[in-house]
């Protein structure tokens, strides 16, 4: 049978898929991360970026990172602004530290920078080298815990009461009755395995949804965006603020971050799709992602955790990233639709993920508390720190301490010294 030009750039006979499979998934992709072109923008209004600017920038950024990792990877893995990484921009180093917004751009731009250096020299594998197995497997189990979390808050079926202490949520609330429903579905199609079943889950969760009454569809308006404000944010990073220590603090915070944070995602992503030869490649297009960040005008981007959505529907190549590009492209003319789509329409999703991605916990060797310690803080920490950063932080400093102080000194590499004592001074200037 001869192969079409696209099954031959993508290999879809080589990974077992096909055209209409990977379009499929891109769909399911970008639906499950669509959310973020409006937490995004409203977490970077926290920072004083205009609000239509960031929406905007949300959106090339995300279609460019996308298409970027499908056709310079060839993997289906998404490539946003990420959540934790956006927080830190705005809070800490925009309002906690006193830089502009355009100030800490410049700083985005520089860990870009670094970045991109680590992952295209040896540095990049002498990192991945570095890092145990069991470190490895941990971060994909608390990745998992983490978007279950997510799911399970963004649905209401958990929430945080007065005492700030995880509680069930109120059953009888429409909204989360809607998700509870949607979940019986997702969790039914999945399992008989029906093709697409998650953007069928999307679609009749909205259903759903607006047969009780929490969807208004009353609120799609197509007003169009205002242009002039990314005028006035494309390009406008700026390094006047470099003389400040706050500055090059800021920096730092960002690129252990950012480092840490992708090399345990990309590793566990291409992993899902026995694909570990793609690691570099996948490192290496995040990483011009994050370069790009700064001037485009955007906190940095992450391969994110919903990546798995678009894996778990079929993806195994990077037409699921560039269809999901693509679709981020023309969200430009459809943004007030997209933001009716309901919590409790992805909230399922995200947490059926979530629950595929504890898998790996089996292989955790629980006789050797030198490995399983570590792991069982990252798997804990991350989740209920809701900072996949400080999760990592905490695995990657016990690896070497307990190791240390048993008399296993040697088991442990020394690029894993060094990353542990750079994520102490993390936790000390942070």
């Amino acid at each position: 049978m001869k192969k079409t030009n696209l099954d031959a750039f993508f290999h879809f006979s080589q990974y077992e898929t096909n055209g209409k499979r990977e379009v499929l998934a891109g769909v399911v992709g970008f639906f499950t991360i669509v959310y973020i072109l409006i937490v995004n923008s409203l977490i970077l209004s926290e920072a004083g970026v205009p609000i239509n600017g960031a929406v905007i920038a949300t959106i090339i950024l995300s279609a460019a990172s996308c298409i970027l990792i499908g056709l310079w990877a060839n993997v289906p893995i998404l490539v946003v602004p990420g959540m934790g990484v956006n927080a830190l921009f705005a809070y800490t180093m925009v309002q906690g530290m006193g830089l502009s917004y355009q100030s800490a751009l410049g700083a985005v731009f520089i860990s870009g920078i670094i970045f991109v250096i680590i992952a295209f020299t040896k540095f990049s594998k002498m990192i991945s080298d570095s890092i145990p197995t069991s470190i490895k497997d941990a971060i994909s189990v608390g990745l998992g815990l983490f978007l279950l979390l997510i799911g399970l808050e963004k649905g209401g079926i958990i929430t945080g009461g007065s005492t700030s202490l995880v509680k069930l949520g109120d059953l009888s609330d429409p909204a989360v009755l809607a998700t509870v429903l949607t979940f019986l579905l997702a969790i039914a199609l999945f399992i008989k395995g029906i093709p697409g079943n998650f953007m069928i889950t999307i679609i009749l969760g909205s259903c759903i949804a607006f047969f009780f009454g929490t969807v208004d569809i009353s609120q799609i308006h197509f007003t169009g965006l205002d242009t002039a404000s990314y005028g006035e944010l494309f390009f406008s990073f700026s390094f006047i603020e470099a003389n400040r220590i706050e500055f090059w603090i800021s920096v730092f915070a960002m690129t252990m971050v950012l480092i840490f944070e992708n090399i345990g995602l990309v590793h566990g992503h291409v992993n899902s799709i026995n694909r570990p030869e793609a690691y570099k490649r996948s490192l290496q297009a995040t990483s011009v992602s994050v370069l790009l960040s700064g001037p485009i005008g955007s906190s940095p981007t992450v391969a994110t955790v919903e990546t798995a959505a678009g894996v778990a529907s079929g993806g195994r190549t990077g037409l699921t990233t560039i269809v999901a590009g693509l679709l981020f492209l023309l969200s430009l003319l459809f943004i007030p639709v997209i933001k009716v789509i309901p919590d409790s329409a992805i909230a399922p999703i995200l947490m059926i993920i979530g629950m595929l991605m504890l898998e790996n916990i089996k292989k955790l060797d629980f006789n050797d508390f030198t490995e399983s310690i570590p792991a069982l803080s990252i798997i804990t920490i991350i989740p209920f720190s809701y900072s996949i950063a400080d999760g990592m932080a905490f695995g990657f400093i016990l690896y070497p301490f307990l190791k240390l102080v048993t008399g296993k000194a040697k088991e442990v590499s020394r690029p894993m010294y060094i990353i542990a004592i750079l994520f102490i001074v993390y936790f000390i200037i942070g």
